[in-house]
């Protein structure tokens, strides 16, 4: 497991730092840079990947009858990547196979590689907030693990996001629990 992170500038907050942490299944990263979606699909690929499933989460431009003018995020940068990673590493060995799945020897996990990239700082309307890239055998291990960890990302990791709508208003928005 190796932990690097960047300085910071004086307009961060001192514990948002851009930050990546890699383990053999995965690379879970803060950045105050654009992210690159097709970047984090590659950094998946396995030849024995029958699947990638992704997530792209987005800056819309409006909320509850708001017009958004931007999202400002902040984190406690060490503390998320390590959850994110921990949320992985429970998803990774609580994973089963699919019914189609073919017994294989030596046997293939039914997840392969994980990566998380989100950013810190400002995202402007239509620029991604958040890429989650997940390979797997089969589409199906692939697409659970993709929206577990998003949940899970959304729900543990000290990530925390402000609205900033286009009178000047900002609004911290909470996370919340995904509806049953």
């Amino acid at each position: 497991m190796s932990v690097t992170s960047d300085s910071q500038s004086s307009l961060n907050p001192p514990a948002s730092v851009a930050v990546k942490l890699e383990i053999p299944e995965g690379t879970f990263v803060l950045t105050y840079d654009k992210l690159d979606s097709e970047t984090v699909i590659q950094s998946v690929q396995d030849d024995t990947a029958g699947a990638i499933a992704v997530f792209i989460g987005t800056t819309r431009n409006s909320f509850q009858g708001q017009v958004v003018a931007r999202l400002e995020y902040q984190a406690y940068s060490r503390m998320a990547v390590k959850t994110m990673t921990d949320v992985f590493l429970s998803v990774h060995a609580n994973a089963t196979r699919s019914e189609h799945a073919v017994p294989s020897r030596p046997p293939v996990s039914p997840l392969l590689h994980c990566a998380v990239h989100h950013r810190l700082g400002v995202v402007p309307v239509g620029e991604a907030s958040i890429v989650i890239a997940v390979s797997s055998p089969h589409r199906k291990e692939a697409f659970v693990a993709c929206e577990y960890l998003l949940e899970q990302v959304k729900l543990k990791v000290p990530i925390w996001k402000k609205e900033v709508y286009e009178s000047g208003e900002p609004r911290w928005k909470a996370n919340h629990l995904p509806p049953a």
